[in-house]
């Protein structure tokens, strides 16, 4: 919910109705389980009633799904959500232009290749080329993060005009591993003036010990950054001995992608 110009409460929705919806719907997909009527109602603080009409509709949409156990009715979403974001992402051509040269890098490297855009404070991956073997890493389309903790996240914001960069840096989120540092905003545009100087950038074990990642920014044909892509491995073989191998290489993929959209 914003905040209205000059005052401390909160903007009153355009439309009340459509906002409860998506409050219903934003509050399922964050549940990881089911939740009855009653415990919806509760968590997004609107009537019985109308939540009831809310999910009936999204049932009737194809948006949510019940499971019944015993008299108890729990809602949950379903993957019609997804193909939303699906076709959404396709528009943008990045993750179609993007699949070939993520297989290069990902059999040239062999480490998994990701593509990745911004969507508020956080990147979600939009594409990706796997490696075979017993190894895997726990990524995948559609995954979520914080986009100052990755390489994806970087490669991007640090080509964002000041007016896209600037909310962004009060929405800093702190890392876990072991190599993470307490972020703030001058810190961080230190850290992007030098991805922007580099022509990519390393996360090494902020998000999670033992992972690094490497990416480079894509741009559409206004030279505005679209996306990136980028790849990870574990910290001792991608960021200690094989960093210039790798930067150098999705680097050029990049550009390739990048002069695919029109650059």
């Amino acid at each position: 919910m914003g905040m209205a110009a000059g005052k401390g409460t909160p903007e009153r929705p355009a439309s009340p109705s459509a906002d409860r919806v998506l409050t219903v719907l934003e509050t399922l997909v964050a549940a990881e389980g089911g939740l009855t009527l009653t415990a919806l109602a509760k968590a997004t603080d609107i009537s019985l009633a109308t939540c009831a009409s809310v999910v009936y509709t999204l049932e009737q949409r194809g948006y949510a799904a019940r499971r019944v156990v015993g008299r108890s009715h729990f809602w949950r979403p379903t993957m019609r959500l997804y193909d939303l974001g699906a076709s959404l992402v396709r528009q943008g051509d990045l993750a179609g232009i993007a699949g070939p040269h993520l297989r290069v890098l990902a059999d040239e490297l062999k480490m998994p290749a990701h593509a990745g855009v911004l969507d508020g404070a956080s990147v979600v991956y939009v594409a990706k080329a796997a490696t075979s073997g017993f190894i895997q890493f726990d990524t995948y389309p559609g995954k979520v993060s914080p986009f100052n903790l990755t390489a994806l996240g970087r490669a991007i914001a640090a080509h964002l005009p000041e007016a896209d960069l600037e909310p962004l840096l009060s929405r800093l989120t702190p890392g876990t591993g072991p190599k993470a540092k307490r972020p703030t905003p001058r810190a961080f545009r230190a850290q992007l003036a030098k991805v922007r100087q580099a022509g990519y950038a390393v996360e090494d074990e902020e998000e999670e010990a033992g992972i690094a990642c490497v990416a480079a920014p894509v741009f559409n044909a206004e030279g505005r950054v679209v996306g990136s892509i980028g790849v990870t491995g574990f910290s001792r073989e991608l960021v200690k001995r094989r960093l210039a191998t790798a930067a150098g290489l999705v680097v050029g993929q990049a550009g390739e992608i990048s002069a695919g959209l029109g650059f």
